[in-house]
């Protein structure tokens, strides 16, 4: 956005007028303003209210790159580590991360919690900022700043959103915090979604249909939020929210309208929406700053997380590079990395893979991988060699052997095969295994993410690869380690509209534009068919959380109006959304986080020695440690934990 060159004025949300004692011999002790720059007296005219309204949006940032209440302990990924999905079930004593046991362990310490909350509440305190000091604002036509308190309106109402969806009954403060107190009095859940809507009601009435800054809310963000606010409200967890079955002919009438605007058409080609790169990287041309313009120009994309312009790169204040982290992580926080055969290290080439979210094994057999472009365009299942190399296998457990592998750059190192077209030959494996045939590894479905954990025949294997890379976000040109990738998170895409809008009819709501579920359904799905395959039946595995099911039991994941259901559609959501979905809000929202938890994350249905410990109380997360210690009287702590 354009006016994010002011960027570099918003800690003056967090300052505090100093007055100091006229006369006094200053030491190194005393505060001193030499510009005598204070928030009373900037905020006042249009310059430094518009920088105001500006700081509200670089928060976005610090908050959705905090996925450990979002992504793990879902149907679809699970907490980070080096061991696997599943280790080993024959080892009672075994342990996953608390995300996903839903054990003891998670409770207000729990690592995620603490590093949500507090950037939620430092936006919300942002935003209730700008909201009350516009009145003061003399030099703005009360037209352009009826806009600026639509956004920080919207942005307040969707950090409100995720607050309440994780913890329930939560602080509400609709005014600037300007000092200190320990006394923190929670709202009832109803309470704050009612807030949410009138706040969002508003800024559709004020929002313009488009903003000449790329980066601002609009009229259809505001709609997106709203609709899918009545979506949740509508579905009313545990009685709580105060919704009833209007709310869902509410979240389809949004929806429609989105649609109808034709302001955010669907890609024709559903990889348009990602950064270019060439799966074999030794042949990429795109540098950083090509890779992502057609993706961040799409117009599929209602609202969006903003990494590429220049002038807001720095991010937060609170973050510089030297502190932690400034432009997008998504491309380095999912695993599955490149064999470790003939790699360069710690280089751009692959950049860095960390195992922060993994997908479950039931990820993968979601897609008909043949058939549906978001299975190669999520997942990168080829690794090539960047480097000449060698590997020796004379170590190898159990299949030790004198035999030493040499490959020159761009040879082929590993293949992660699909679900449905496994090897079914020895000589079809690499010959790190008896009878293999093959210069590298090849790794069936049902050996990702854990083939050489074994409790009693430990793997050693030079060759080994473990899953498909999780090639989605990858952004090519990208030093190592730094995370700066330029792609803007689309956290609004018009395909989410139409998956909603299905979800909202199934649910009851009336007066579809454009027919029954399955039409709105079905128009995500022949995007990512293509015309080539467009009208066509996918065939998804009927139990995809069993890798070892035969591969013949496939089910079709083409809707019709007799087979759609809420099932379909999560499935549908899990395949269009995978790593941008917000999963959790999506399974607490229908009333699915035990029931799929539970049958597709192999942690959540171990629990403790094998018996789950998923439960009701985990629908809400614990109040943080931190917000027990500093509040007085103690904040009340959310129910079994």
């Amino acid at each position: 956005m354009k006016s994010l060159k002011n960027i570099k004025f918003y800690f003056l949300v967090l300052m505090t007028v100093v007055v100091a004692g006229l006369g006094c011999k200053k030491t190194f002790l005393d505060e001193y303003n030499p510009s005598n720059r204070t928030t009373d007296n900037y905020y006042l005219d249009a310059k430094g209210y518009e920088s105001l309204i500006i700081s509200c949006y670089p928060l976005l940032r610090d908050i959705t790159q905090q996925r450990a209440l979002t992504l793990p302990g879902t149907d679809l990924f699970a907490a980070g580590g080096w061991s696997g999905i599943f280790f080993n079930p024959s080892l009672k004593s075994q342990n996953g991360n608390s995300l996903d046991q839903y054990d003891l362990n998670m409770n207000s310490s729990t690592g995620g919690l603490q590093s949500l909350w507090d950037p939620l509440y430092k936006e919300i305190n942002r935003c209730n900022a700008a909201i009350e000091r516009a009145t003061a604002v003399k030099d703005m036509a009360d037209a352009q700043k009826a806009i600026r308190v639509a956004e920080a309106k919207f942005l307040r109402s969707l950090c409100y959103f995720w607050a309440v969806q994780q913890w329930g009954d939560i602080p509400m403060p609709l005014t600037e915090t300007v000092s200190g107190s320990l006394e923190v009095v929670k709202i009832a859940q109803k309470d704050v979604y009612a807030q949410i809507i009138k706040d969002l009601t508003e800024s559709v009435s004020k929002l313009p249909a488009t903003q000449t800054d790329a980066g601002r809310a609009t009229q259809g963000a505001a709609k997106f939020l709203l609709a899918k606010v009545y979506l949740t409200r509508g579905w009313n967890y545990a009685g709580a929210l105060g919704g009833t079955a209007t709310d869902f002919t509410s979240a389809l009438k949004l929806c429609d309208e989105i649609i109808a605007s034709g302001l955010y058409p669907l890609e024709t080609n559903w990889n348009n929406l990602w950064p270019k790169h060439n799966k074999n990287v030794t042949k990429e041309t795109e540098k950083a700053a090509s890779s992502v313009a057609v993706a961040n120009a799409s117009k599929e994309v209602i609202f969006a997380v903003q990494y590429a312009n220049p002038a807001a790169n720095s991010g937060d204040a609170n973050f510089q590079p030297a502190n932690g982290l400034i432009g997008n992580n998504m491309h380095s926080q999912f695993p599955g990395g490149p064999s470790n055969v003939a790699q360069e290290s710690r280089t751009p080439t692959y950049n860095r893979f960390i195992p922060q979210q993994t997908p479950t094994w039931a990820v993968y057999r979601l897609f008909d991988p043949q058939m549906d472009s978001r299975y190669e365009g999520t997942f990168n299942s080829i690794s090539y060699a960047t480097v000449v190399g060698s590997v020796s296998l004379s170590t190898n457990k159990p299949y030790p052997q004198a035999l030493t592998l040499t490959f020159a750059r761009g040879d082929t190192t590993a293949i992660a095969l699909p679900w449905n077209k496994p090897t079914t030959t020895a000589a079809e494996r690499g010959v790190n295994i008896p009878g293999g045939t093959k210069k590298y590894d090849v790794v069936n479905t049902n050996e990702y993410q854990g083939r050489f954990n074994t409790a009693t025949a430990p793997y050693v294997d030079a060759m080994g690869w473990g899953a498909p890379m999780f090639w989605k976000f990858w952004q090519p040109d990208i030093t190592y380690g730094d995370g700066y990738s330029t792609f803007n998170d689309p956290l609004f895409r018009s395909a989410e509209a139409y998956l909603m809008a299905a979800e909202a009819i199934v649910k009851g709501a009336s007066g579809a534009v454009l027919g029954t579920a399955d039409v709105y359904y079905n128009k995500v799905l022949d995007r990512a068919l293509g015309a080539a395959n467009a009208g066509k039946s996918p065939l998804c595995a009927t139990n995809p959380e069993n890798v070892n099911d035969p591969i013949v039991n496939t089910t079709s994941y083409r809707a019709t109006a007799g087979t759609i259901n809420i099932d379909m559609i999560l499935d549908e959501y899990g395949r269009e959304l995978l790593g941008e979905e917000q999963r959790w809000y999506t399974l607490k929202r229908t009333a699915t986080l035990i029931t799929r938890a539970k049958k597709y994350n192999p942690w959540t249905a171990w629990g403790l020695a094998g018996v789950p410990q998923i439960a009701d109380k985990h629908f809400l997360r614990p109040i943080p440690q931190g917000m027990l210690d500093n509040t007085s009287p103690k904040i009340l702590q959310n129910p079994g934990y």
